[in-house]
């Protein structure tokens, strides 16, 4: 009895938590309950890169994720799709066409010459931006969008503050001269960023550096005009610069950061043409209405089942509605902690998920009908009820987390988002049915007036019910 009034006090302190969860972390909604604008991008091979793979098809996402921030759009979904696409989700953002201007075309890689005498303004400005990104971070967490959006301008300006204080060379180093850029480890444990030029490239490359050699300014490299590094040349290049065409930008990058830049380096380098394979725009409206009809379709299901449970299998029937309703409480719960997007096929998977957690409910009592049907005590059939049921239980919800595995795996979008609901609400299922659901009932039958056969078996013959009933 004890050990069930502990694990009684433990479902009562995890279904505030719960509650608590609900009510301060806001789920946030996908595109289609939301509305906005999807975008498929083609990324299509040239005669210089015949095969997209997995390394281009990343540095393009990277240069994708870096334009759609430059939109402003909160929450986006950016996602590769099969070996040559990018799926890109924008919520709220119903003109299509300006973000179709924004992410088509090549992203522009250039290298810039630092004006002479504007040393200590750009220490300034990149002290500012470091500060200002900062802060953006724990603005968004605030999720004050009067804020975010004037630390965002604040942002812009500084960046083209910092773009005022270099200048192109002529003629100009842009990425279609970079063949590659990645990060390497040093003895110091830290990483540096390695770079190559072609023929031509490594040229200018050279040219750049032995103007700059030795003078404290830097090298200025902008990707879609926007600064994403300022390494600064040694007095011993000042001679010839540095030839050969290789170089490394040192910076005392960590491993991620290191790559983080190779990245922006490749995606911003590579002669990959995109185009927009399909464009979708979803209406708030439409979106608002699914979300109703969604609502309505689960609180409907939910009553019915509810409902049923309790006419059908009576005392142990009203027990597994209030442990249905700790598992939506802790399933809405586990959807706002983990920060998912919150999509109709998602809500359909939450739902489906509902039936799920009955089943495992409707197996457990049947046994224990089953159990009280032989002749066996009250305590001794609810026990075995669990115990024999725990393995089709198990069975049944193996075989649904290999599905959302392989749904998930294989699929991509909104059948993601149903495959991951799904396998998160048939997690919780096995919590409330074996634990909630088995937690309160042996509390009931602890009760004298609770330990009538009737309520737990209305056609139990009368020559077991006085067995049962001690």
């Amino acid at each position: 009895m004890q050990r069930q009034r502990s694990l009684l006090a433990l479902i009562l302190v995890i279904v505030i938590a719960a509650i608590t969860v609900i009510a301060t972390i806001p789920i946030p909604l996908g595109l289609d309950l939301r509305g906005g604008s999807q975008l498929t991008i083609q990324v299509k091979p040239t005669a210089e890169i015949k095969q997209i793979t997995e390394r281009e098809l990343e540095a393009v996402k990277r240069v994708v994720e870096g334009r759609i921030n430059g939109l402003g759009v909160s929450e986006p979904v950016i996602q590769t799709v099969g070996s040559d696409k990018i799926l890109v989700q924008l919520p709220g953002v119903n003109d299509p066409e300006q973000a179709e201007r924004v992410l088509g075309g090549t992203a522009q890689l250039e290298f810039r010459l630092q004006k002479a005498g504007t040393e200590t303004q750009l220490f300034a400005f990149q002290r500012s931006r470091e500060e200002l990104k900062a802060k953006q971070k724990e603005l968004i967490k605030t999720k004050d969008a009067a804020a975010i959006a004037k630390n965002k301008e604040e942002l812009q300006n500084n960046n083209q503050a910092i773009a005022e204080l270099f200048e192109s060379t002529n003629p100009p180093l842009t990425g279609k001269f970079l063949k590659d850029a990645y990060g390497e480890p040093t003895q110091n444990s830290n990483w540096n960023v390695a770079i190559r030029f072609d023929t031509k490239g490594g040229e200018l490359f050279a040219q750049l550096t032995k103007n700059l050699a030795g003078t404290g300014r830097s090298i200025g490299i902008f990707l879609d005009n926007e600064s994403i590094s300022a390494p600064t040349v040694g007095p011993e290049f000042a001679a010839a610069g540095i030839t050969g065409g290789a170089a490394v930008i040192t910076g005392r990058f960590t491993a991620q950061e290191a790559n983080d830049l190779g990245v922006q380096l490749r995606g911003g380098a590579l002669p990959v043409p995109v185009e927009i394979a399909e464009r979708r725009t979803v209406g708030a409206t439409l979106g608002k209405d699914s979300i109703q009809r969604s609502i309505y379709a689960g609180i409907g299901g939910l009553s019915l089942v509810l409902i049923f449970m309790v006419v059908y299998y009576r005392l142990p029937g009203l027990i597994a509605d209030i442990s249905l309703v700790i598992y939506s409480l802790l399933t809405w719960a586990c959807f706002a902690l983990l920060g998912i997007t919150l999509t109709l096929p998602g809500i359909a998977g939450f739902i489906l998920s509902i039936g799920m957690a009955v089943d495992a409910n409707v197996l457990i009592f049947e046994r224990t009908r089953e159990e009280l049907q032989s002749g066996k005590k009250l305590y001794r059939s609810v026990e075995s009820g669990f115990y024999r049921a725990f393995s089709s239980i198990l069975d049944s919800n193996v075989t649904t987390w290999i599905a959302c595995a392989a749904l998930f795996w294989l699929g991509s979008g909104l059948v993601k988002g149903f495959a991951l609901t799904l396998a998160l609400g048939v997690a919780v299922s096995m919590f409330t049915a074996i634990t909630c659901s088995r937690t309160l009932l042996f509390l009931a039958i602890s009760i004298p007036a609770l330990k009538k056969p009737e309520l737990f078996s209305p056609n139990l013959p009368s020559s077991n019910q006085a067995e049962v009933a001690q």
